[in-house]
């Protein structure tokens, strides 16, 4: 572990000197221990876990489901350049809104006290994004809607958006 290598010593005539001693400290057990401590909080720490947003898909079932009232529906149309179309109820007025604090999630917070188990049918086009449906998904859960589902968008769909642009 440790040496003790004397020195040489010149003597003088006269002069008596005790003899000096060098140190020499083998470093080796000590980089061990560090380099086994060091696997040791590597193997045994654990890194952080992906979050993944767990979405609920239903089964299929043979049985129809039970009608939804018109009015407690509210459809999400996704386009292109982050633009929401809306309508509520069975006679559709459609309405533009966007991703912003005061658009949808505003929309969603208000409708959710107004309707009364508020049913939301998501129809994403050919021309939004996958960002899009994600983050109308995480709007979904901020606002508290627990019954809200993707469908495939329709012609009149297409139509109304239409009629708004015009």
């Amino acid at each position: 572990m440790a040496e003790l290598h004397p020195s040489p010593t010149h003597a003088l005539p006269g002069k008596v000197r005790s003899k000096k001693t060098s140190t020499r400290i083998d470093m080796t057990p000590m980089v061990d221990l560090a380099f086994l401590l060091l696997t040791f909080f590597v193997m045994t720490t654990e890194l952080t876990k992906p979050f993944v947003m767990k979405v609920d898909m239903p089964e299929e079932s043979p049985v129809n489901p039970p009608p939804i009232n018109a009015r407690r529906v509210l459809t999400l149309i996704l386009k292109e350049q982050d633009k929401i179309y809306w309508y509520t109820g069975p006679e559709p007025d459609t309405k533009l809104t966007g991703f912003s604090q005061n658009g949808i999630r505003k929309l969603l917070f208000e409708k959710n006290t107004e309707i009364k188990d508020l049913y939301v049918m998501i129809k994403p086009s050919d021309q939004s994004r996958y960002k899009n449906l994600v983050d109308i998904l995480d709007e979904m859960t901020i606002a508290g809607i627990r019954h809200y589902a993707v469908v495939d968008m329709t012609v009149e769909d297409e139509n109304l958006i239409q009629k708004a642009i015009r």
